[in-house]
């Protein structure tokens, strides 16, 4: 569901589980969701948010609205349900309504529950895009949380910091995979990462944004 097109094999690190790095990464976004502003619903996210089409210009309330379907296709993705099955349009149009941060927190606490109560992380999982285990398609969905609620909370003026129990698997997970990812188009050429670089720097730096 998100805006990968494949999924790479997965090699966690040691110890990881992918459920708890989940719930992890759907809670550092919605915490920056819950910062956004009446007056910043409207704001362009152009040159501050990398997506797939970098000539795309949606407004704030446009990517979030994006992540509140990616969000909501999460509790049947994990129960082994295709979109056929759930119906393709079941998450279509507005799901924000007239109170976007009520609704968003919504839907992402579905998904974290869904996320909590997988019991086989070698589920089958029905992209739109083809077949992953559960443990594959949880780490595209990580990634693309954990660095959306970085990006989102530089362009609305809130604390980007994410916190280290999300931020050091995932960056082991991509100092593997980065370069395959990559070549997907999912990431951008990696930046170099500063001197003494923390491991969200790092991490931000690997994956083509600005690391500060």
């Amino acid at each position: 569901m998100t805006e990968t097109t494949t999924s790479p094999t997965t090699t966690p690190p040691p110890t990881t589980d992918e459920r708890t790095v989940f719930v992890l990464a759907d809670e550092a976004l919605l915490a920056v969701v819950r910062q956004v502003r009446e007056d910043q619903w409207d704001l362009r996210t152009r040159g501050v948010v990398s997506t797939s089409d970098p000539d795309s210009d949606p407004t704030l309330r446009e990517l979030l609205n994006y992540h509140a379907y990616d969000d909501a296709w999460v509790p049947a993705m994990l129960a082994g349900r295709t979109m056929a099955e759930v119906g393709e349009d079941a998450h279509s149009g507005d799901l924000l309504g007239a109170d976007p941060v009520a609704a968003f927190e919504r839907i992402a606490e579905d998904a974290i529950a869904a996320a909590q109560g997988l019991d086989d992380l070698d589920r089958t999982v029905h992209c739109s895009f083809g077949d992953y285990s559960a443990r594959d398609y949880l780490w595209q969905v990580i990634a693309f949380r954990a660095l959306r609620a970085v990006e989102i909370a530089r362009l609305i003026g809130a604390d980007d910091r994410l916190e280290p129990e999300l931020v050091e698997p995932l960056l082991a997970y991509l100092r593997v995979h980065a370069e395959e990812w990559r070549s997907y188009g999912v990431f951008g050429p990696a930046l170099p990462a500063p001197e003494g670089a923390t491991a969200q720097e790092e991490l931000l730096a690997l994956t083509g944004r600005r690391p500060r």
